[in-house]
């Protein structure tokens, strides 16, 4: 090989290794904002969501829900609701905020939306409400007012209560959905090896907390979003269309059972994500 064409392939190799790097360092520049944008936008940070559930679960119904929403770039904290008293249950899901710096999604499940109708109210932090196959009360009125104020739920019938003596000595009465009863109920569409696990670890609400007269609710200040179960056995979906009517919200629908954040996660995790939009 003459020194010639020793040199021409040098300079060929030298171009295309060249070549090699301009692209590398494209593809470098391209994919590093589009992960960072994952996290934050020009507008700030993500908000954090505040996820509450409601009667008969606990917080581990939101678990679909808060992969989902930690995939995606959000922090979440789930709150554990007493279901004790409506008033009391929501000073208790307020202590979970303090801590908490920038805006505040909240999301409620069935009675959890009451909870956070009470609790969210005059706090500035919390720029967008969720309801979840929920109650959104007007002040003074209660979860069982509102469960009865259309046909369709058959949840009456499947209680069990079960008296028990509070700290004070004065009584009290938890109820139950009864065990065979549970997957029909409150989570048709969620498959029975689950349910049966479930039904007989569900968490019981007091009576006390579903008929006692909600507070001025945030919702009349705050922009909300509600997804409506379609198929709920819980609270009728004539009732939840009401309550979303009357507050303004961001409509959507869903063929779901009362179960919705374990049946349905991805749909939940849409329209909270679209309500934390909203807000950055």
């Amino acid at each position: 090989m003459n020194r010639t064409s020793r040199t021409s392939r040098a300079r060929v190799s030298l171009t295309v290794l060249a070549s090699a790097t301009v692209v590398a360092g494209l593809l470098v520049t391209t994919v590093a904002p589009a992960s960072a944008a994952k996290n934050t936008t020009s507008q700030g940070p993500k908000p954090t969501v505040v996820v509450v559930h409601g009667a008969f679960a606990d917080s581990t119904s939101w678990n679909g829900v808060m992969r989902r929403l930690r995939h995606d770039g959000y922090r979440v904290v789930a709150v554990a609701n007493p279901l004790c008293s409506l008033s009391g249950d929501s000073a208790t899901s307020r202590t979970f905020w303090p801590g908490i710096e920038g805006p505040v999604v909240l999301a409620g499940h069935s009675y959890g939306g009451s909870v956070i109708s009470n609790a969210a109210t005059g706090n500035k932090n919390v720029k967008a409400l969720v309801y979840l196959a929920a109650f959104l009360p007007e002040k003074g009125e209660s979860a069982v007012d509102l469960s009865g104020k259309f046909p369709g739920s058959t949840l009456g019938e499947a209680l069990r209560s079960v008296p028990f003596t509070k700290a004070d000595g004065s009584q009290g009465t938890n109820l139950y959905i009864q065990n065979d009863k549970f997957r029909h109920q409150f989570a048709a569409d969620v498959p029975r090896d689950e349910t049966d696990l479930v039904a007989p670890t569900q968490r019981p609400v007091t009576n006390a907390a579903l008929t006692e007269g909600a507070a001025e609710p945030a919702w009349k200040t705050i922009p909300s979003w509600d997804l409506i179960a379609t198929q709920d056995l819980n609270i009728p979906p004539k009732a939840q269309e009401f309550m979303a009517e009357r507050a303004g919200a961001h409509t959507t629908k869903v063929r779901s059972s009362h179960a919705v954040s374990v049946s349905h996660p991805g749909k939940v995790t849409d329209v909270i994500e679209e309500a934390a939009r909203s807000v950055r």
